[in-house]
């Protein structure tokens, strides 16, 4: 049995850490379910394992955090859907690769909701929208822009941090960062797409998704 919480209103970033910690140290205790802790943050920056100093753009802009997740600085704030997903791995056959890979088909499974058709891309982490409308890049590749995140964190086979999903954040918030290392690409939400999504109707999808993908 997963557990699934939701958090009304702006959770900060610290108290999102410390919780996911007791949550992470009870399921390895077997004292605690597993758990999807659905969050917005105010806005903020992480800073992961292998953030890079010159990307991030504009220091001083919103407060940044050193998240202790794989990856380099992200950007969270309103309208952003946070999932924080503490999965027993040891349970789901400790193999990282794997999980990751069904983290991704997960977005991928809730965009498609929506009639959005998310795409992996080799040596870039997290999922790409393309954008044939928009003009090229200066060296003729296609542009595609970001609409969800992914930084996890083991600790003895338990994971947290997770995903996140652009559904309407300020997307000129992203500026303050090289979001991930990637520069060149931009950042999408679905309603910048033209979907008309609340975050209920996200949160079902999310909720439907996981089932289908993990069980």
């Amino acid at each position: 049995m997963v557990d699934w919480i939701t958090s009304r209103g702006l959770t900060g970033y610290d108290e999102a850490v410390a919780e996911m910690e007791s949550r992470v140290a009870a399921i390895r205790a077997g004292a605690a379910s597993e758990a999807v802790w659905l969050v917005e943050h105010p806005p903020l920056y992480t800073a992961g394992t292998s953030a890079r100093p010159a990307d991030l753009l504009a220091p001083g802009r919103f407060p940044v955090h050193s998240s202790g997740r794989g990856g380099q600085y992200t950007y969270h704030g309103p309208g952003q859907r946070v999932a924080y997903v503490m999965l027993d791995l040891s349970e789901r056959g400790r193999d990282v690769r794997v999980f990751v890979h069904k983290l991704e088909d997960w977005i991928i499974a809730t965009l498609a909701e929506f009639g959005v058709t998310g795409e992996r891309r080799e040596g870039r982490v997290g999922i790409w929208i393309p954008r044939p409308e928009k003009a090229p890049l200066p060296d003729g590749s296609p542009r595609e822009d970001k609409i969800a995140a992914i930084g996890i964190r083991l600790r003895r086979w338990v994971s947290f941090h997770g995903i996140s999903i652009n559904l309407e954040p300020d997307l000129e918030h992203f500026s303050g960062i090289t979001p991930c290392g990637i520069s060149g690409h931009g950042v999408t939400s679905l309603v910048d797409l033209g979907l008309p999504v609340t975050m209920d109707d996200l949160d079902l999808a999310l909720h439907r998704a996981f089932t289908a993908t993990f069980g």
